[in-house]
């Protein structure tokens, strides 16, 4: 019965590898989409409260760079190769309320969508996963 059982531990290894495999990835995935999700947030939130301490209607350029770029000056590298100047609409200037009149400032980021590493592995296919609109909204004192 001993002779029998040889080997029957690598065999079911084998067949459970690619499943595992396949599950790790997913997870990686996963978490690489929710740091990207993240860090676009946090800039747009950065974006934002620049714009929010400026003249209504001015530095949109320097907005956008600041969600592109993670500075005003627009240089160096994109922080997200997926996020382009199309996927960052003009921000929205709002007033609301009588006494006092508040300002609004609202920047939005529209259509960015993730791409895993790999698209097929194992025959598992790794779908684009898209957003929804991440838009910040802040107060402005002007």
């Amino acid at each position: 019965m001993k002779k029998r059982q040889q080997g029957v531990a690598l065999v079911e290894f084998a067949f459970v590898l690619p499943l595992l495999l396949i599950l790790s990835l997913v997870c990686a995935e996963l978490g690489r989409a929710v740091y990207r999700y993240n860090t676009t947030a946090k800039t747009v939130r950065n974006a934002v409260r620049y714009l929010s301490v400026q003249t209504p209607g001015t530095h949109v350029v320097e907005a956008r760079n600041m969600i592109l770029y993670g500075n005003v000056a627009g240089t160096g590298t994109l922080l997200d190769p997926a996020l382009t100047a199309a996927n960052v609409p003009a921000p929205t200037w709002q007033t609301a309320g009588s006494d006092p009149l508040m300002n609004t400032v609202t920047i939005r980021v529209s259509g960015y969508q993730f791409r895993p590493l790999m698209a097929n592995m194992f025959g598992a296919r790794f779908a684009v996963i898209s957003f929804n609109d991440i838009s910040a909204t802040m107060r402005s004192p002007l």
